[in-house]
């Protein structure tokens, strides 16, 4: 009987993958991700409706139309606004606009959706909780603490308190609450800001980092006080979206409404630096609110950004050049009403790998798989030539960026920092629809169909 000859490996096994490898299978990763399970934020206190889906109810104003009709629309704008994984990827923390916030088991999540069938709802297990407690307020971001991982923090763009808890205590109070300093107008009268993004610094235990609705990034050294013991200005007074720490934690960015980009260096103490592209063929673009900015965990110098119209890209950090754009089709080519969506801050996420970046869409159901790969191979690329680029020799499979359909709006994502398991936040419309908003899984699963379980 004849052998069968080795044949030389395709990789080789020297630890890692060449770039242009890890890049050809990016495509195919695209390719075989769906939706596996939905789960509606329904919860119960002490076997009662929590309170919060009360206040979603009563919480509606009327608001006339420019046709002229009076229409009920919610005021607080109810939905999943905040999501953020452990650094193991061993809980989930949610946190709603109606002021929902949950710890989630995310291995008991995952493993009630394998075995379902299509058509199935699916309800999440209650008693597998770690923290469920309704606040009085709007939630708009939250964070585990990346320096100690008992710690989630949570804050409210209409609020000025950074409240931290301990999933280690069995208790509804947080153990710290850090404040911001007020600010005084020309009238001489306070004005409370509010929190709009956190970041926990990974060397230090004790600095938390929250941007403001004021231009401000607050930083407080926990040991010190409530207060800020520094406060970093931009200049302008219009709220920061998000913030991001960079090289070692050292460099702060931060972005928002006016659409500009800013970066403090803590190491040499430089003021805010604003990133504007000065090209002449680009001086008429009006600018447009920044949703989120994200650092790229597998390429550092790759900053994405998510835009207020829907369009995403990245910013060389290194050149401080727009490296790759992705514009999505506009809400009228598929007759999309997304005035809603513009009540909603979208929150996408990179993958841990392959320099994936998924983000909900401004105008469909569903979320953009985005290939921003460093270098004029990815589709998305500003120097991309299509007819030069041909098939991966290898997966036969074109690079290009996928849309995966979802039953409702997404509001934020998150990666799963070890097995890239996506979960995508998702908002209601309508105040009494039969939908409504909850948690999304999306896993791959090469080869096979789309498998959709929707409650």
């Amino acid at each position: 009987m004849k052998s069968n000859r080795w044949k030389r490996s395709v990789v080789e096994l020297n630890g890692r993958f060449e770039s242009k490898y890890r890049h050809d299978l990016s495509a195919l990763l695209m390719q075989s991700y769906s939706q596996i399970g939905a789960f509606p934020h329904l919860y119960h206190v002490d076997r009662v409706l929590c309170p919060t889906h009360e206040g979603i109810v009563n919480s509606q104003i009327l608001q006339r139309s420019r046709a002229g009709d009076v229409a009920m629309i919610d005021h607080r704008r109810p939905g999943i606004s905040a999501l953020d994984f452990d650094c193991k990827g061993i809980y989930l923390v949610s946190a709603t606009r109606s002021g929902c916030l949950t710890v989630h088991d995310f291995e008991s999540l995952y493993y009630q959706c394998n075995g379902t069938l299509p058509g199935v709802g699916l309800k999440e297990d209650q008693s597998k909780h770690l923290l469920h407690i309704p606040l009085p307020q709007q939630l708009d971001a939250v964070r585990w603490n990346l320096a100690n991982q008992d710690e989630v923090a949570c804050a409210s763009t209409r609020s000025n308190v950074v409240s931290i808890y301990d999933i280690g205590y069995i208790s509804d109070e947080p153990v710290e609450v850090l404040k911001t300093r007020r600010s005084v107008t020309v009238v001489g009268s306070d004005v409370q800001k509010g929190l709009s993004d956190l970041a926990f610094s990974a060397v230090n235990t004790s600095r938390l980092i929250a941007s403001d609705t004021h231009g401000v990034v607050n930083i407080w050294d926990r040991r010190v006080g409530v207060l800020p013991s520094l406060e970093l200005s931009t200049g302008s007074h219009g709220t920061l979206n998000s913030i991001q720490l960079h090289a070692e934690n050292q460099i702060i960015f931060a972005a928002g409404k006016h659409g500009s980009i800013y970066l403090w260096d803590l190491r040499g103490g430089r003021t805010s630096a604003p990133f504007h592209n000065h090209k002449e063929a680009q001086s008429k673009i009006v600018s447009q609110e920044i949703h989120s900015i994200d650092l790229d965990p597998s390429c550092s110098y790759q900053l994405a950004f998510h835009l207020d119209d829907g369009w995403s890209g990245v910013l060389d950090v290194y050149n401080s050049r727009v490296s790759h754009v992705h514009c999505p089709p506009p809400a009228w080519l598929s007759d999309s009403n997304n005035s809603a969506d513009q009540l909603h801050l979208r929150k996408p996420s990179w993958l841990s790998t392959n320099s994936i970046y998924a983000v909900g869409s401004s105008s469909d159901h569903g979320i953009h798989l985005l290939d921003f790969f460093p270098g004029s191979s990815s589709p998305s690329h500003v120097d991309y030539n299509e007819d030069i680029e041909s098939l991966s020799e290898r997966t036969k499979l074109k690079k290009e960026n996928r849309f995966v359909p979802l039953s409702e709006g997404v509001t934020a994502c998150v990666t799963h920092p070890l097995n890239n398991t996506i979960v995508a936040g998702t908002k209601i419309y309508v105040v009494g629809s039969s939908s409504d908003h909850g948690i999304h899984l999306l896993d791959f699963y090469p080869g096979s169909s789309s498998l959709s379980l929707v409650d």
